[in-house]
């Protein structure tokens, strides 16, 4: 005689009944997970300029999002022709949108004139950059310094270095600060502190190497923090009939911030003449 097993329909009991549940609990693969928003009170504000940055811009607020807890992200689109502006509200962030482009690095003072945080970190969002790399940054803040730079002077070994490496360079030692060789305010990631922000004000931040300059002759506490190679992160743009106009552009800045420094220290900078006996001369 065989035995047969009764199959029945009637619902497993015990162990196996309380696995089957939690099972049947989990959420499917294709769950929609609602992202992190903004923090109420943000104690860090990231500032990340986009043009046309919808491949990339989810990514970089990604980033952005880990550094620190109680963090808001500000995304500035201006002259997107591409979904930057809904990715970007889709990942948490809040988004000051613009149909036409702003100019270079004008998105820095419109976000730093909505940023709510004691802690104002700029990038960009082309820049896929880790929140271990950034969170360094944050830290030099915290810790006293007003404005935290990324130690990165750019390629100064080629034959012909990029002029506006070079730019960077000649103004640090103008300011008397040549141990800060190329780091500057116009290379990103870096962060400034609120009061550094009441100093030179939102709308020069849209001038880099000026703020930068005002900063310095100000007496701000100024730190070159870790490298991040942005360089090769950059996307390389195209020029317009052989010219650069951004090249172009950030030399001009350059130049306005020497004036500025003549303006403040004299006609040497605040250099001596050394020994020259100019009156010797007829």
């Amino acid at each position: 005689m065989s035995l047969k097993i009764k199959r029945t329909s009637a619902r497993p009991k015990g162990r196996r009944a309380s696995q089957t549940v939690r099972r049947n609990t989990r959420p499917g693969p294709h769950a929609a997970v609602k992202p992190a928003g903004n923090h109420p009170e943000p104690y860090v504000s990231v500032i990340i300029p986009a043009m046309n940055e919808a491949r990339t811009i989810a990514k970089v607020i990604a980033g952005a999002r880990g550094v620190h807890p109680r963090c808001e992200v500000i995304v500035i689109v201006n002259g997107s022709a591409d979904k930057t502006a809904e990715v970007a509200r889709s990942s948490g962030a809040k988004v000051i949108a613009f149909e036409q482009p702003l100019g270079h690095d004008v998105g820095r003072s419109v976000g730093a004139e909505a940023a709510k945080g004691e802690i104002l970190l700029f990038t960009d969002g082309d820049l896929v950059i880790p929140a271990e790399q950034l969170r360094p940054f944050v830290s030099a803040i915290s810790g006293g310094a007003d404005l935290a730079l990324n130690d990165y002077s750019g390629p100064v070994r080629s034959r012909f270095p990029h002029p506006v490496v070079l730019s960077k360079h000649v103004l640090n030692m103008m300011l008397g600060r040549p141990e800060l060789k190329g780091c500057s305010l116009t290379a990103v990631p870096h962060a400034i502190s609120r009061k550094a922000l009441a100093a030179l004000g939102s709308s020069l931040l849209s001038r880099p190497p000026m703020a930068y300059a005002r900063a310095v002759l100000d007496g701000l506490l100024i730190k070159p923090v870790v490298r991040v190679p942005v360089g090769k992160l950059n996307a390389v743009r195209r020029k317009t009939g052989g010219k650069d106009p951004l090249q172009e552009a950030v030399i001009r800045d350059h130049l306005d911030a020497v004036q500025q420094l003549l303006e403040h220290k004299g006609d040497r900078a605040g250099y001596s003449d050394g020994n020259r006996r100019r009156e010797m001369v007829r």
